[in-house]
């Protein structure tokens, strides 16, 4: 069993060194669930040591029926995240145990950054791409929860496209830093709408010396010029 000391340990000082500069903490539940049960446990220190500042748990969830109460309710009641991704590809039912929670946050896989997106999410649906209208659904569901989407911050040109359309709704951007999206390119294609710009890599991984916290707090403070 892997021994979940050294992650909490790592992540406390990161975390503690950083707050100043983060406007959230993003979980990303497979990265302590490879290491099962030790992983688990992990994760909700980490989650405590997020304390109130804002977490989001990435976790990509999307399944119908009681399944998808029980996703949610591991999320929201048990994890006590701000926030959440989903993926849509089943549909409204899929996602709308998520979309009753007051007061959270709902973000719907809409165009990612990997490779693998065009296989289908540029796919042409009535004339528009795939991901547009899943965009466009999303928009119309009934829900107490806000409602955002996730860009891979690299899709600027697309990006800069839904801000012509929705200039108020939130997007999560991942991909800035070690994955080769630029932060000041993400920044003008989202022209000022609430974003999360999610640097991640770059800022964990900034020193393998004992500096590691320090040197974190360093690269994050860099994000914010």
């Amino acid at each position: 069993m892997h021994d979940e000391q050294p992650i909490v340990s790592f992540l406390a000082q990161i975390i503690h060194s950083t707050r100043r500069f983060a406007g959230a903490y993003k979980i990303n539940t497979a990265f302590f669930e490879q290491y099962g049960r030790s992983g688990s446990e992990a994760m909700y220190r980490v989650r405590e040591e997020v304390g109130e500042s804002y977490c989001i748990v990435d976790a990509k969830r999307g399944d119908i029926g009681n399944s998808s109460n029980a996703y949610a309710r591991a999320i929201f009641d048990d994890l006590k995240a701000d926030a959440t991704t989903v993926s849509p590809y089943m549909g409204r039912d899929s996602v709308e145990a998520f979309l009753r929670c007051e007061n959270k946050l709902v973000y719907v896989l809409a165009l990612t950054s990997n490779p693998g997106a065009s296989d289908f999410q540029f796919l042409s649906v009535g004339g528009k791409p795939l991901y547009s209208v899943v965009i466009e659904q999303a928009m119309k569901w009934d829900r107490s929860a806000d409602l955002g989407f996730v860009f891979g911050a690299n899709r600027t040109e697309q990006i800069a496209d839904f801000r012509l359309v929705h200039p108020d709704v939130a997007l999560l951007l991942p991909g800035i830093g070690a994955q080769g999206a630029s932060i000041e390119s993400a920044r003008a294609a989202n022209a000022g709408g609430p974003a999360f710009f999610n640097v991640g890599r770059e800022i964990l991984y900034s020193s393998d010396g004992e500096d590691f916290a320090e040197q974190a707090a360093r690269v994050a403070s860099h994000f914010l010029k």
